[in-house]
């Protein structure tokens, strides 16, 4: 007489209990964002500290909207592309990016940005830019 396998009498519970930390996994990455969002657009910082590449990429938000502080432009950073590791924390970004427009004006890497917020999507006329706070605009 045989009995049953471990995996035949556990395998659907641990498959749906995965499932469901995927799930919470995702959710409370989405809420860390938002939160972060907040606090970005709503006091205008403090930066630190944020959720990690990894965690905003896995919430769906896969761009960084920066501000130039020179020229005062918004522009997106695709977080999918860049060569950092995905541990890296969003805030430790900040030293190391630079505005194209003012870098050319100047001759030399400008490197005083702001940055403003997570974003599902690119900058675009359908999607403006994000406002730091209610009476910016």
């Amino acid at each position: 007489m045989s009995t049953k396998s471990r995996q035949h009498l556990y395998g659907t519970q641990i498959k749906m209990s995965a499932e469901e930390a995927v799930k919470a996994r995702k959710e409370a990455d989405k809420l860390a964002c938002v939160a972060w969002n907040y606090r970005m657009l709503g006091y205008k910082g403090p930066a630190q500290p944020s959720p990690t590449i990894g965690d905003a990429i896995n919430a769906g938000f896969l761009y960084l909207e920066v501000r130039c502080l020179g020229c005062d432009t918004n522009q997106t950073v695709a977080l999918g592309i860049i060569r950092r590791p995905k541990t890296t924390p969003v805030h430790e970004l900040e030293r190391y990016m630079r505005c194209k427009d003012c870098s050319q004006v100047r001759g030399y890497p400008y490197k005083r940005s702001a940055l403003v917020a997570l974003r599902p999507t690119k900058i675009s006329a359908d999607h403006p830019a994000s406002y730091w706070w209610p009476g910016e605009r």
